[in-house]
């Protein structure tokens, strides 16, 4: 009987995502989150938007994951993530007809996305362990290791906006008061007015402590900005942070390793330039990380990284300044994307290098 129970249980919950599949994700500007989030906040309005969205995004990379290698999926720790997906999938559609005035209704709703939210915590490291367990099984070929590239791409954007959906309604509902004691003027999870450099420097700081600890020594910063007042714009610190801090961790190894025990070390440069539509923070000697990349793409900004042997790396980071143009970058579950998944990659058609030949007189004449 409890066999069959889970049977019915699993097909309803197959048509709920089908269903929600079907819609595309409704992308936010910063501007609308601002807009929001401000005095005039409604926990109702952000309740009967979450429980309808919150579905439609789970749902879409829900489908993207069973499209991913059989042998992937049966590894304990991707399990593990679909788990929590279904189970957090479930937890959302329980409010789906319940009246958003009853105030009972719209406080167990922040709760249960509280829990979802701490749920998925360890995601990303949870997922990249699968990875590692099935190639470590069964190994990889570049058909394989593109696809699941395009996948940890579009699967781990989709994880950053879930959790900036699950943050902002926690941090503007999650409580009796409504400001963040330690940071009163940010919007949730945003600041309209972040300070850039203060955040680099704050990043710069924790990274260094981190390199003094194994190193015992770690390299200056040269911080410069190219504008008469402190750099400000309409972000979310802690992605900005997390962006630089990564540069900073993998700059400073770089450098570290380079110069051995010298008694010296060049000092890593960051400067900040404000244009009209873009921000810019350049940093050198380190690589990038792609889950940093993810961040500043996902309000339509971008990182870059620039290098030249001999001398090391420039990082930059690009974020849009205006909060009209910082738009969310959402992944789709459509045809297109199922064809990537399915469609059987041809030869490449450019020559592949090799070894010479050691008898050139192999060669053919024409």
């Amino acid at each position: 009987m409890r066999i069959l129970r889970f049977l019915r249980n699993s097909v309803s919950i197959g048509k709920d995502i089908d269903y929600y599949s079907r819609f595309s994700p409704s992308p936010l500007s910063m501007k609308q989150f601002l807009d929001f989030g401000s005095e005039n906040a409604c926990e109702k309005t952000s309740f009967a938007f979450l429980r309808q969205e919150l579905p439609v995004r789970l749902a879409n990379i829900m489908k993207e994951i069973n499209l991913l290698p059989d042998n992937l999926l049966k590894t304990p720790s991707v399990r593990l993530v679909q788990g929590w997906y279904m189970q957090s999938f479930q937890e959302i559609l329980e409010f789906k007809d319940k009246n958003a005035d009853d105030e009972k209704v719209t406080y167990d709703f922040t709760d249960a996305v509280i829990k979802i939210r701490n749920r998925h915590n360890d995601v990303i490291p949870t997922m990249a362990q699968g990875v590692v367990e099935y190639k470590e099984s069964y190994g990889t070929d570049p058909v394989v290791s593109q696809n699941l590239q395009y996948f940890l791409d579009r699967f781990y954007m989709s994880r950053i906006s879930i959790r900036m959906l699950l943050n902002q309604h926690t941090l503007l509902f999650g409580g009796k008061v409504k400001v963040n004691p330690a940071h009163p003027k940010q919007i949730g999870s945003i600041d309209p007015n972040c300070r850039v450099s203060e955040v680099i420097g704050d990043a710069y700081e924790n990274a260094r402590t981190l390199c003094d600890r194994y190193y015992m020594n770690s390299p200056e910063l040269v911080l410069e900005e190219f504008t008469a007042n402190p750099t400000t714009v309409v972000y979310v610190p802690s992605h900005l942070y997390h962006m630089v801090f990564e540069l900073f961790k993998n700059a400073m190894r770089a450098t570290m390793e380079l110069y051995g025990d010298a008694m010296e070390y060049p000092a890593i440069h960051a400067q900040v330039a404000l244009g009209t539509e873009d921000l810019t923070v350049k940093a050198g000697y380190g690589y990038g990380l792609p889950i940093s990349r993810l961040y500043a793409r996902y309000f339509q900004g971008d990182l870059k990284l620039y290098s030249l042997e001999g001398y090391g790396t420039d990082a930059v980071v690009y974020i849009r300044a205006l909060s009209t143009e910082s738009i969310e970058r959402l992944p789709v579950y459509n045809k297109s994307a199922w064809k990537h998944y399915k469609t059987i990659h041809e030869a490449d058609d450019w020559c592949i290098p090799s070894k010479e030949p050691k008898d050139m007189t192999t060669f053919r004449s024409f």
